[in-house]
């Protein structure tokens, strides 16, 4: 039971709650304008079907509802109950949009998500508060102003909760799959042909706008950026893929200006008045997307780089189109993995010829300085190429062989356009250089040190020291010298004036002591030929001025070995302080043999000349009596001889290793003359740079022999360390584990752990 003050006070309470609804008319008349303020304000807001016709109303009497509702505080309850029957008659919709997505999900027919979304808006419109089909009926003289009056009383409080809430109730019904149908009936707005670009289709605006009204365009505003950036992809993929002779980079971003933007305008520009305004609203939604042109295009040329860089210079647009997406998308580094993985596997492996290889490291170093001046990018990609080529063999020989001239396939690494400078040598940065600039942040600590110059310089600097260049050269002069037949060295001589500028000229005096051997020899074999004439014309060499001949000296045959003896004797009378030393293997014979039905004159290396001798005395010979006749000489270099003499039709095989002489011609093979062109074409005899280097330091193999066997396994810098006191050791480090590496195949040494012993 309450006590007296309590009711006292309910009762005052009350009375003042009845005032206040009945607003001071007499009985309950208040109260009853008041519910009749509420029924017409709740029917006018109640959510109907579709098949239901809203009722038509007087807007004075609206707002005559509204405004009393307002003044005794109940407005915000009628919203509230209006909410409430929004969420209770939600199932209608519900019904239709599974309809709709079944539909979909049978048929991926975009245009089934476009009705729904019609279908949707339609609902909107049907239970929006102040739809304006609603006000039909009254005057037209007064019926704007006083639909505007209504709107703006009911605006703020009613619209925005019901735009609110709808929003909600949809986004609660649309299931998963809408969202994959909402991003195909986006991309099917966009503008289809990659090709025309003079007239752009009229957006469709109506689809548009009814996304806005439902609150789409701000719910998925990531997948509607995800249909522009997928579109951008598949048009810089169809149009730019494989085409690097000419820039594609401004045709991309006119593409975009002309076909994307106006359609762009529609999600990101709603509401422009004109041009200026819409390009204004879209500054930053443009920039992001010219960000993406630039990735794309960045990404596409760097899956390529590898075949652009064997299309240079065809392909130079590509990589200026490159440069200039580089500095608006930092993925310089992506690019050298990219670059570093492509060479590992189409480049770097033993079944790719050296003379590629170097090819295709000119031509990334020609690349590579077009969008990366500075080097920094070639520095990074570059040092596994360089490695690589340092482990190879002939690495040398074929830079040697091309800047003199004598590639085989008749490409060159260096232009010949480029001018003759000395090869480069790292210079002191020049701080008061008013055009110095600071290495690029991306620069190795080493880069300063290892700036690429010309392109010679840079495959010189493959190497440590470029005496392994210069001895190349020399052996490789010294072939080319002893190939001449004419006496004509001006080819040579213009090859060392070159090579002075590059190595200068104390590189080259050895090189020119060579050339002025060949026009001595000439010289002194014309005095000779005057004095007694001799079918012998030697090349007389000096031999402390020559590279290391192979050695491979056999017994001539009694007729040749006169005709030598008598040229030596003239020679001797010509220059008594000088002897010759005959080179048998080496030069070629001109011979004239006679057989029974024809009389061939050919000329033929030394071996066969002398073989021919021999089978002047018997007709059949096996190898092994071919060898004990011939003296000091290997099998190889008799099996090469053989091999000329059968390609001439000379010689037959009639069993294995055994030969018979053809008095009669038998018919000729498919491919006659095959192997003798190649016997005869070999460059002489010479020996390589690396061949020289380990003929010496198997000299030094005594001495390292001695090492592990008095004082056990040493370490390789040990090893180094006492080998700096033998005579004539000149050898780093890494030439000497090149031949511990070679002794270990060849079973002499052991290592383990960085240990190296005696293999016992």
């Amino acid at each position: 039971m309450a006590t007296p003050a309590v009711q006292s006070f309910v009762e005052e309470k009350w009375q003042e709650a009845f005032k206040n609804l009945n607003r001071g008319e007499p009985g309950i008349s208040g109260l009853m304008t008041i519910s009749e303020a509420w029924r017409i304000a709740s029917d006018f807001l109640r959510p109907r079907p579709l098949s239901e016709p809203r009722p038509r109303y007087n807007a004075h009497e609206i707002k005559a509802a509204f405004d009393m509702l307002a003044h005794t505080k109940l407005l915000y309850t009628v919203l509230e109950n209006f909410l409430d029957d929004m969420h209770q008659q939600e199932y209608l919709i519900k019904q239709e949009v599974g309809e709709y997505m079944s539909r979909y999900e049978e048929t991926d027919d975009p245009q089934v998500i476009a009705e729904l979304v019609y279908r949707l808006v339609d609902w909107f419109n049907a239970w929006h508060p102040l739809a304006e089909y609603e006000f039909s009926s009254l005057p037209s003289i007064w019926r704007a102003d006083d639909q505007n009056e209504l709107s703006t009383s009911l605006g703020h409080i009613v619209t925005d909760h019901f735009t609110v809430a709808f929003h909600t109730h949809i986004y609660s019904i649309l299931p998963p799959s809408f969202s994959r149908g909402f991003k195909a009936l986006v991309s099917s707005t966009l503008p289809i042909s990659y090709d025309d670009m003079s007239d752009s289709p009229s957006p469709d605006t109506f689809v548009w706008d009814s996304f806005f009204a439902l609150g789409l365009v701000e719910r998925y505003e990531s997948l509607i950026a995800s249909v522009c950036y997928e579109h951008i992809e598949d048009y810089i993929r169809e149009v730019c893929a494989g085409q690097w002779s000419e820039r594609m980079l401004a045709d991309v971003r006119l593409w975009m200006d002309s076909r994307m933007l106006p359609w762009m305008r529609l999600p990101y520009a709603r509401g422009a008045k004109d041009l200026n305004e819409a390009t204004k609203m879209m500054s930053g939604v443009k920039s992001r997307f010219d960000y993406h042109i630039c990735k794309v295009l960045c990404d596409l040329r760097t899956s390529e780089i590898f075949d652009i860089i064997i299309d240079f210079p065809d392909s130079k647009p590509a990589l200026e189109d490159l440069k200039e997406c580089l500095h608006r998308v930092d993925q310089r580094s992506i690019l050298v993995a990219s670059l570093r993985k492509a060479n590992k596997k189409r480049l770097l492996h033993p079944g790719a010829d050296t003379k590629d290889i170097l090819a295709q490291y000119v031509s990334i170093i020609k690349c590579l300085r077009v969008i990366d001046p500075p080097g920094v990018l070639l520095y990074k990609v570059a040092d596994p190429i360089r490695r690589y080529l340092r482990d190879r063999p002939d690495t040398i020989r074929c830079i040697v062989s091309d800047l003199v001239g004598d590639s085989e396939n008749g490409t060159s690494l260096v232009d010949d356009n480029d001018p003759l400078v000395p090869l480069a040598s790292r210079d002191v940065e020049d701080y008061t250089d008013s055009t110095w600039e600071p290495e690029p942040i991306d620069a190795g600590p080493d880069f300063r040190t290892n700036k690429p110059g010309d392109i010679i310089s840079t495959l010189v600097s493959i190497y440590e020291s470029k005496d392994l260049f210069v001895k190349e050269l020399q052996v490789l002069l010294a072939q080319r010298l002893l190939n001449v037949k004419d006496g004509n060295y001006e080819k040579e001589r213009r090859n060392i004036e070159i090579l002075k500028v590059r190595f200068g000229e104390a590189a080259l005096q050895v090189c020119e002591v060579m050339l002025r051997d060949m026009t001595d020899s000439r010289r002194t074999d014309q005095h000779v030929q005057s004095q007694k004439p001799s079918l012998l014309h030697p090349v007389i060499i000096s031999r402390h001025f020559w590279p290391t001949l192979q050695t491979g000296t056999f017994i001539l045959p009694q007729r040749l070995r006169a005709i030598q003896e008598d040229y030596s004797r003239e020679y001797t009378a010509f220059k008594p302080d000088k002897k010759l030393v005959w080179l048998s293997h080496m030069g070629s014979v001109k011979i004239e043999v006679e057989l029974q039905d024809r009389t061939l004159e050919v000329d033929v290396p030394p071996v066969s000349a002398a073989m021919v001798e021999l089978f002047s005395e018997r007709d059949r010979w096996s190898v092994d009596e071919l060898i004990a006749q011939m003296g000091r000489i290997d099998r190889p270099s008799v099996m090469k001889g053989l091999l000329v003499l059968v390609d001439l039709g000379i010689l037959k095989e009639e069993e294995t290793d055994h030969y018979k002489l053809l008095e009669v011609a038998e018919e000729a093979s498919a491919d006659p003359g095959a192997s003798r062109s190649a016997a005869m074409d070999e460059l002489p005899g010479v020996q390589t740079a690396q061949q020289q280097q380990a003929e010496q330091m198997r000299v030094f193999w005594r001495f390292i022999e001695g090492m592990l066997t008095n004082l056990g396994a040493l370490p390789l810098d040990r090893i180094q360390n006492m080998l700096k006191f033998a005579p004539g050791y000149d050898r780093n480090i890494e030439q000497l584990g090149m031949f511990m590496e070679a002794a270990r195949r060849e079973g002499m040494v052991v290592a383990k752990d960085g240990m190296w012993r005696l293999n016992r």
